[in-house]
C-alpha cells in the first residue's frame, strides 16, 4: 500500500509538472472565456478526473496493480474499462466538454449575425477633397516595409561585428516626434547569442519613410524583451506572467516614444460573443529595455502610441459588415461588399489609419468606396466614390513601364489638388526604387510616371489636364492667395496640347507653380531672375500649385 501511495504521488507530480510546463512554455491565457484556454481547462479537468478515478476505484483497481520480483509497481490497463468510473465522475468529465461545444456553437454567426455586422460601427461618410490632407511632396512615404528592411540590413552591415549576433525584427511604421519613420528592432540570432547577451541586443534601426538616405542605427537603448526569445525574456511569456495571466493579448507592435525609448505595444482584447468577435479594449506598454509594464484603456492611451487596433481585427470587421449587410441568408448577394485585396497604414492630419478599398462581391477591378479606420479609437471613415482598386492601379502603373520590367509597390492614397490619387513606387527586381507613379482613383488610365517625385507629380498633372480634369476646376477646400517673388528656376514641358511651365520662386522653394500660356502669354518670355506675381488656390501642405493668374512684373515696370 505504501508503494501504491508513492506511485499515486508520482503520477500527480508528473501531471502537475506537465500542467505548469504547458502554461510556461505556451504562455497560455488562463481565462476560460477564451477558446484556447477553455480547451486547455477541459483537458486538464478530464485528465485529473480520470487519474483520480483510477486511484479511487478501491477493490476494482487492486487487480490492475501488481508487483514484480524486484518490488516494482506494474499497471495492467487491460482490465480497466470506462464503465468502472462512477456516474458522478462521468458527469463531471462530460460537463466541461459539453459547455465548450455549446459555447463554440453559440459563438457562430448563425446566432450572432447582427453582432458580426455591427461590430465595426457605422462609418462616418466624409468628403475626400476636404477631409484628406494634401501632403507636401517631401512628406510622401516612399519607403515601404520591404525596402525598410533592406535599408536597415544595409545599415547593419556597416558594423560587421553585429552581423553574427543579431537579426532584424519586423519594421513598424510610426510617427516619432513629428517624423514618419520605420522602426526596426534587433533580435538575438539564436539561443547561445541570447545566453551571452542577457542584457539585450544593442538597439534598433530607424529608417525614414520619406527619405531613403535617412537611415540611423541607435545603440543607446538595449532591446532585452523580444518576441520568440527565451525564458522570461520572451515578450509574450513576460507580458503574460507579469500583466495578463487572465487577459487576452495579441498584436505586439514595436514603437518608439518621442524621446526614442523603445517599447512594445501589446493589445488587450475581450470576446463580445462567446469565443468570437474579439474586440480591443486597451494596451499593455512594455519598456523593451527595463521590462516596466503599464496598462491603459482605450480612453487614456498615450498620444505617442500610434497603433492599438490589430489590423486583422479591423479587416475581419469590415468583411463581416459587408457580408451580413442584409442578414445571414442573403443568397442574392444584394449590396454585399468586401475589402479589396490589400491594406495599408497611412497618416492623415496626424492620425494613424488603416486604409483599404471596398469592392462589390464578384467585382475585383472596381472599387465602390474606401474606408479608413483609426488605429487607436477604431473610428471608421467612409469615402464613397467609384474607381479602381489598388490591384488595378498597380497593374496600370506597371503597364506604363512594362518595357523596363518594374513592379509597383502597394499603393497609398493621396489628395493631389483635390483629386483622389494612388501613389506607388516602381521597383526593379532587386527591390530598389527606380521611378515613381501616380494613378487616378476615378480613372486608372490616367497615369503619371517620373524618375523623381517632382517629375511624377508634374507628369500626372499633365495627364489630368489632357483628360479634361483641370486642377483649376477640381481644387476645393483651398484658400485663394497671391504671391510675388523672384524666379529661381523655370522649365517648360509640352503635354500634348500645350506647353506647361513649371517654376520655383527663391522665396518659396518648397512650392512648384504651374502656368500655361492660356493663363498669360508673359510666361513664355519669363526667365530666372524675373520678378513675378501669381494668384492661385492652396490647401494646407499642397506642393504643386496651378496658377489662376500670372504677371511678369518686369514687363509691367517697362
Amino acid at each position: 500500500m505504501k508503494k501504491l501511495r508513492k506511485f499515486q504521488a508520482a503520477t500527480y507530480s508528473v501531471i502537475t509538472l506537465a500542467f505548469l510546463y504547458h502554461i510556461f512554455a505556451n504562455s497560455i491565457n488562463l481565462n476560460p472565456f477564451y477558446a484556447d484556454s477553455a480547451f486547455f481547462w477541459c483537458v486538464v479537468i478530464s485528465v485529473y478526473l480520470l487519474v483520480w478515478s483510477f486511484f479511487r476505484l478501491g477493490g476494482s483497481l487492486r487487480g490492475l496493480l501488481s508487483a514484480d520480483e524486484a518490488g516494482r509497481i506494474q499497471v495492467n490497463l487491460q482490465g480497466f474499462s470506462f464503465g468502472m468510473i462512477p456516474r458522478l465522475v462521468k458527469i463531471l468529465l462530460a460537463a466541461p466538454w459539453v459547455l465548450f461545444v455549446v459555447a463554440m456553437i453559440f459563438s457562430t454567426v448563425l446566432f450572432n449575425w447582427k453582432a458580426y455586422r455591427d461590430q465595426l460601427g457605422d462609418p462616418q461618410v466624409q468628403s475626400f477633397s476636404s477631409d484628406m490632407q494634401v501632403l507636401d511632396i517631401s512628406q510622401v512615404p516612399i519607403v515601404d516595409k520591404a525596402l525598410a528592411s533592406k535599408l536597415a540590413d544595409k545599415k547593419l552591415g556597416e558594423r560587421p561585428s553585429l552581423g553574427s549576433q543579431v537579426v532584424l525584427g519586423e519594421p513598424t511604421i510610426q510617427r516619432v516626434d513629428g517624423k514618419l519613420v520605420w522602426a526596426v528592432p534587433l533580435h538575438h540570432s539564436g539561443f547561445f547569442k541570447w545566453l551571452t547577451n542577457l542584457s539585450g541586443t544593442p538597439g534598433y534601426v530607424v529608417v525614414s519613410a520619406t527619405n531613403m538616405n535617412d537611415v540611423e542605427y541607435v545603440d543607446s537603448h538595449l532591446i532585452k524583451y523580444q518576441p520568440n526569445s527565451y525564458l522570461l525574456h520572451d515578450l509574450t511569456r513576460y507580458t503574460r506572467f507579469t500583466s495578463a495571466l487572465f487577459t487576452g493579448i495579441t498584436d505586439y507592435s514595436f514603437e518608439l516614444d518621442d524621446s526614442g525609448v523603445p517599447h512594445w505595444i501589446v493589445t488587450t482584447y475581450k470576446n463580445l460573443r462567446g469565443f468570437a468577435l474579439p474586440e480591443a479594449d486597451g494596451v499593455i506598454i512594455v519598456n523593451a529595455t527595463t521590462g516596466e509594464t503599464k496598462k491603459y484603456t482605450l480612453d487614456n492611451v498615450p498620444e505617442w502610441v500610434d497603433r492599438v487596433q490589430p489590423e486583422d481585427f479591423i479587416i475581419s470587421q469590415i468583411r463581416n459588415k459587408g457580408e451580413y449587410v442584409h442578414g445571414f441568408l442573403n443568397f442574392s448577394d444584394k449590396d454585399k461588399y468586401r475589402p479589396s485585396q490589400g491594406e495599408a497604414i497611412i497618416y492623415n492630419n496626424g492620425r494613424c489609419y488603416l486604409f483599404t478599398g471596398l469592392t462589390s462581391v464578384g467585382n475585383d477591378e472596381s472599387a465602390i468606396g474606401f474606408m479608413m479606420v483609426d488605429m487607436v479609437t477604431k473610428e471608421p471613415l467612409l469615402y464613397q466614390m467609384n474607381g479602381a482598386t489598388e490591384a488595378a492601379a498597380q497593374a496600370s502603373a506597371q503597364g506604363k513601364v512594362q518595357h523596363l520590367g518594374y513592379y509597383a509597390s502597394f499603393p497609398i492614397i493621396l489628395n493631389v489638388d483635390g483629386t483622389p490619387s494612388y501613389f506607388m513606387t516602381l521597383k526593379d527586381r532587386e527591390g530598389l526604387i527606380k521611378q515613381y507613379a501616380l494613378v487616378s482613383v476615378e480613372s486608372y488610365s490616367i497615369v503619371g510616371v517620373g524618375d523623381t517625385m517632382e517629375d511624377a507629380f508634374q507628369n500626372y498633372q499633365s495627364a489630368l489636364r489632357q483628360s479634361g480634369v483641370s486642377s483649376d476646376v477640381i481644387q476645393t477646400g483651398g484658400e485663394e492667395k497671391t504671391s510675388s517673388g523672384t524666379v529661381l528656376r523655370i522649365k517648360g514641358q509640352f503635354d500634348g496640347n500645350e506647353t506647361v511651365y513649371f517654376l520655383i520662386l527663391e522665396e518659396m522653394q518648397n512650392k512648384i507653380f504651374t502656368v500655361t500660356s492660356s493663363v498669360s502669354d508673359e510666361i513664355v518670355l519669363t526667365q530666372p531672375g524675373d520678378r513675378i506675381s501669381v494668384r492661385y488656390y492652396e490647401a494646407e501642405g499642397q506642393p504643386v500649385l496651378s496658377a489662376l493668374e500670372f504677371d511678369n512684373l518686369m514687363f509691367s515696370q517697362s
